[in-house]
């Protein structure tokens, strides 16, 4: 994958994220500069990263979709089960690349989604496996971590984030 294709996947787990509440507006924006000393370039994408701080959490609500749009990639309507898919696949990515440990991908997914979406549903499981443990379950901890990786790969395979080309013109 080149750092391009990196880039444009953690922008769109960004925005995944950021539309669920899981992350700040400010780190959307920090994820638009990184894409573009990746190499991603969009007039949409340029006016984002050059938010501040004080205005990330007013103007990323308007600039993220056009930014996506323009470099080929999906900004999920807030709430829909596909952006909730999406922010559960950016956190399983999370997981995968050590940000976050097994115990905590289930949490929260648990949490932010309890046992109905059908695509996280093992993993709310497993959360509530590592919870019998607390109470003298019989399954050690490393074999739960085990099955949540391998739940996590399949999450993320569920549906791969491979970015389009950009649709809008550099300049």
């Amino acid at each position: 994958m080149t750092s391009t294709e990196a880039a444009a996947i953690a922008l769109q787990d960004h925005a995944a994220l950021w539309s669920v509440g899981e992350i700040s507006a400010s780190d959307v924006v920090n994820a638009a500069c990184d894409a573009l000393v990746a190499g991603l370039d969009a007039p949409s994408l340029r006016i984002l990263a050059a938010c501040t701080g004080a205005e990330a959490d007013y103007d990323v609500h308007d600039l993220l979709p056009p930014a996506l749009d323009e470099l080929g990639l999906t900004f999920h309507p807030i709430s829909s089960e596909a952006g909730l898919e999406a922010a559960a696949r950016a956190l399983a990515r999370r997981m995968l690349t050590g940000e976050l440990k097994p115990w905590e991908l289930t949490f929260r997914i648990n949490q932010r989604y309890g046992h109905e979406l059908p695509l996280t549903a093992r993993l709310a499981e497993l959360d509530d496996e590592y919870a019998f443990l607390e109470h003298g379950g019989d399954k050690a901890v490393a074999q739960i971590d085990a099955e949540v990786t391998a739940e996590a790969r399949r999450v993320v395979a569920a549906h791969p984030c491979v970015p389009g080309e950009p649709t809008g013109i550099p300049t």
